[in-house]
């Protein structure tokens, strides 16, 4: 197959033995064959032992995905930060684009992105839309900031770019520090340093992603451990001088008694803040 036209870029898959061999493949190829403008490589990097039918999932899309996939295999479970460093070590492109293992890139996703990179751009995000089984129900609706101002604006109170979305310059993210372990944070801690390093960070208004919620994933926001990677965060942040004092005050106050109010309350409340009404269709979803 020839390369897609104008700047090539890899797309950078982590796995690791929480997903299905079934939305695996789902992803890859939503993210490769099905889009309008395809990727020149996949990238998957195998954080630690996964279970029999993933592996075989994995050595199948090397084998028969028309778009060439590089494995990266790491002996133990390292994490997601070091899973992603791993995985741009290995790209073949300056441009990489993100993909979740669990989600579903829209087929216009690269088309749509690529050229605002090609226009000078060092990262750019999108909205998005939860998803549960049934893809083609959206369950609510994520809007991402749009514009210089508001993306810099809303950073101060919570990630302004959705990371299952982004497609950035690898030369950028590397010049701000790269990935660093920032316990459930550590992409909202680098797009910050991207920003105050002068990177050219956008997002698209489009949904360009399905991004897959399930029964847990609002319960899992909340609790102890959740507040303490808050606390630290809000102390990085604070400590670079990104947020002052009163707004280190009302982040802690608001962000972390988020963690404890009862779990359809912290999704209406997530739901509101991200501009994402959840819709009637969605009375059977698994969120």
């Amino acid at each position: 197959m020839s390369p897609p036209p104008g700047l090539e870029f890899s797309v950078l898959m982590p796995v690791y033995r929480g997903d299905t061999a079934q939305r695996v493949r789902r992803a890859a190829e939503s993210a490769t064959v099905e889009q309008q403008r395809r990727p020149a490589e996949l990238v998957v990097v195998r954080d630690g032992p996964v279970p029999a039918p993933l592996e075989a999932e994995l050595d199948r899309l090397v084998r028969e995905l028309p778009v060439p996939v590089v494995r990266v295999d790491l002996e133990h479970n390292e994490g997601l930060t070091a899973a992603l460093n791993a995985g741009l070590g290995r790209c073949r492109h300056d441009v990489v684009a993100r993909a979740d293992a669990d989600d579903v890139s829209y087929p216009r996703r690269f088309a749509v992105q690529l050229p605002v990179i090609e226009a000078g751009a060092d990262l750019v995000g999108s909205s998005m839309h939860e998803i549960g089984d049934d893809e083609r129900t959206p369950i609510a609706l994520r809007r991402a900031p749009v514009g210089e101002r508001d993306i810099l604006s809303v950073s101060r109170r919570r990630n302004p770019v959705s990371h299952p979305t982004v497609v950035f310059r690898r030369s950028a993210v590397r010049a701000a520090g790269g990935y660093v372990h920032v316990p459930l944070a550590e992409d909202y801690w680098l797009w910050v340093r991207m920003l105050r390093a002068g990177a050219d960070v956008r997002n698209v208004p489009e949904p360009l992603v399905g991004y897959r919620v399930s029964a847990g994933s609002y319960e899992r926001r909340g609790g102890w451990r959740v507040l303490r990677a808050e606390l630290a965060l809000q102390a990085r942040l604070r400590g670079i001088g990104h947020v002052g004092f009163l707004q280190w005050v009302r982040n802690v106050v608001v962000r972390g008694g988020y963690r404890f109010v009862p779990t359809r309350l912290r999704e209406l409340a997530y739901r509101t803040m991200v501009g994402a009404p959840r819709r009637r269709s969605s009375r059977n979803s698994t969120c």
